[in-house]
């Protein structure tokens, strides 16, 4: 069947969205850099401008390509971020970046959707069912791989957003014990550090009688709380020795900030304290556009990349931030619903890859600028300053919005 017209079939909504986005992003970043001298809105909008011919070379390409080539696609950015190891270049502490002259390429932003792509095409497969566990540790293997060559360079923001794959693989028919137990670490990994080891255990030793004495099978229950118990006391236990050995000491200070254990507001919490005062300042509607103290007077560090969340707060207010918020969301939901409506597995995975990666940066983004979550450099999609990671989200987007306009499901 030959490919429908992508200009009538395209969801206007999600790029009518993503251009609002973009926009969006590009006032507040003039802003945020108006007074610097190292042009950075000027190379912002000019990383606009090469959006335009990438979005039309995404669309040209037949959307059978994406899914016939996905494993080499893959297999290239795994190679350029190997690469990296022998011919990155080193920009404060991390080797994340390929420099061709004073041009910088950031191949963690593309690997985004060479994964879900990859992933994507495991999943479709007739025959892969995620209730066997030579398929989770291979489905797995896809989402690791990237994330064991992040890691080191290192790059934890990037490498965390590959857990929302998890979420992907859940929809498709992982077993729930998964996602509960990574939700269930995290939780124990907390409290530990907030709470005593042994208050902690004792939490966990009476959420588990209760179960227990409420389950059918009492022997079988009674094996596996005590199973469980020993598992949660050993992994409670271990919590001080990860947090003191592996992680590094930026790490460490974030987290204690966070959780309330240290007041540091002119170091490490330097960033989160200014980047509040600068949001809360801008009330209901805000400060006027141009007309930010925090942000003219260069208070909030990064603030045109991961911080960039700040100005709209200053500047716009609680109404701009809402309208912000809701623009994102609007794209997450929309984004959903079509990857619902697709009738190949393919294009519907991916779908939902596109949604999970979109939904983390924006969620813990966010979440970072208000400080409830730790600095970890996540940008806030279509907004943040950087021409990788607004080509790597274009890619990502409308490699999907090309999959649906040309109605990859009905070939």
């Amino acid at each position: 069947m030959k490919n429908q017209s992508v200009k009538n079939n395209i969801d206007w909504i999600s790029v009518f969205i993503y251009v609002a986005l973009v926009t969006l992003g590009w006032l507040n970043i003039y802003s945020s850099s108006l007074l610097s001298t190292d042009g950075t809105y000027q190379k912002q909008l000019i990383f606009i401008c090469c959006t335009v011919p990438l979005i039309f070379v995404v669309l040209f390409v037949d959307g059978k390509f994406y899914e016939k080539y996905a494993s080499i696609i893959f297999g290239v950015s795994l190679l350029s971020l190997a690469g990296l190891f022998l011919f990155g270049k080193t920009i404060a502490g991390q080797r994340c970046w390929y420099a061709i002259g004073s041009f910088t390429l950031q191949p963690s932003e593309f690997a985004k959707a060479a994964t879900s792509l990859a992933l994507a095409k495991y999943l479709s497969d007739t025959q892969i069912n995620l209730k066997e566990t030579n398929r989770q540790i291979q489905a797995l293997a896809i989402m690791l791989l990237p994330v064991m060559l992040i890691l080191p360079q290192p790059d934890p923001g990037s490498a965390l957003i590959y857990s929302v794959f998890i979420l992907v693989l859940y929809r498709e028919g992982l077993p729930s014990w998964y996602v509960w137990t990574a939700f269930i670490t995290i939780a124990l990994f907390v409290l530990t550090l907030v709470l005593e080891p042994y208050v902690v255990i004792g939490i966990a030793f009476i959420i588990l009688a209760i179960i227990h004495f409420k389950g059918r099978v009492v022997d079988r229950n009674l094996l596996l709380s005590a199973i469980l118990l020993a598992l949660i006391s050993g992994f409670v236990f271990s919590v001080d020795y990860v947090f003191d050995n592996v992680f590094k000491q930026h790490h460490r200070d974030r987290f204690n900030i966070l959780l309330g254990k240290t007041v540091d507001m002119k170091g490490i919490g330097y960033n989160t304290n200014q980047s509040e005062i600068a949001i809360g300042s801008g009330g209901w509607i805000g400060k006027g556009f141009l007309e930010g103290t925090q942000t003219k007077g260069g208070f909030v560090p990064e603030q045109h990349t991961d911080y960039i969340f700040t100005t709209v707060g200053e500047e716009w207010g609680f109404a701009g931030s809402v309208v912000v918020i809701a623009l994102f969301v609007g794209l997450l939901l929309r984004v959903i619903y079509l990857a619902e409506r697709q009738k190949t597995k393919f294009s519907r995975v991916y779908g939902y890859c596109v949604a999970g990666i979109l939904f983390i940066h924006f969620f813990v983004n966010i979440a970072m600028v208000i400080g409830i979550f730790p600095t970890i450099g996540v940008p806030l999609p279509f907004f943040s300053y950087g021409g990788s990671g607004l080509w790597g989200f274009t890619i990502l987007l409308f490699i999907f919005l090309k999959m649906d306009a040309n109605k990859v499901n009905e070939w």
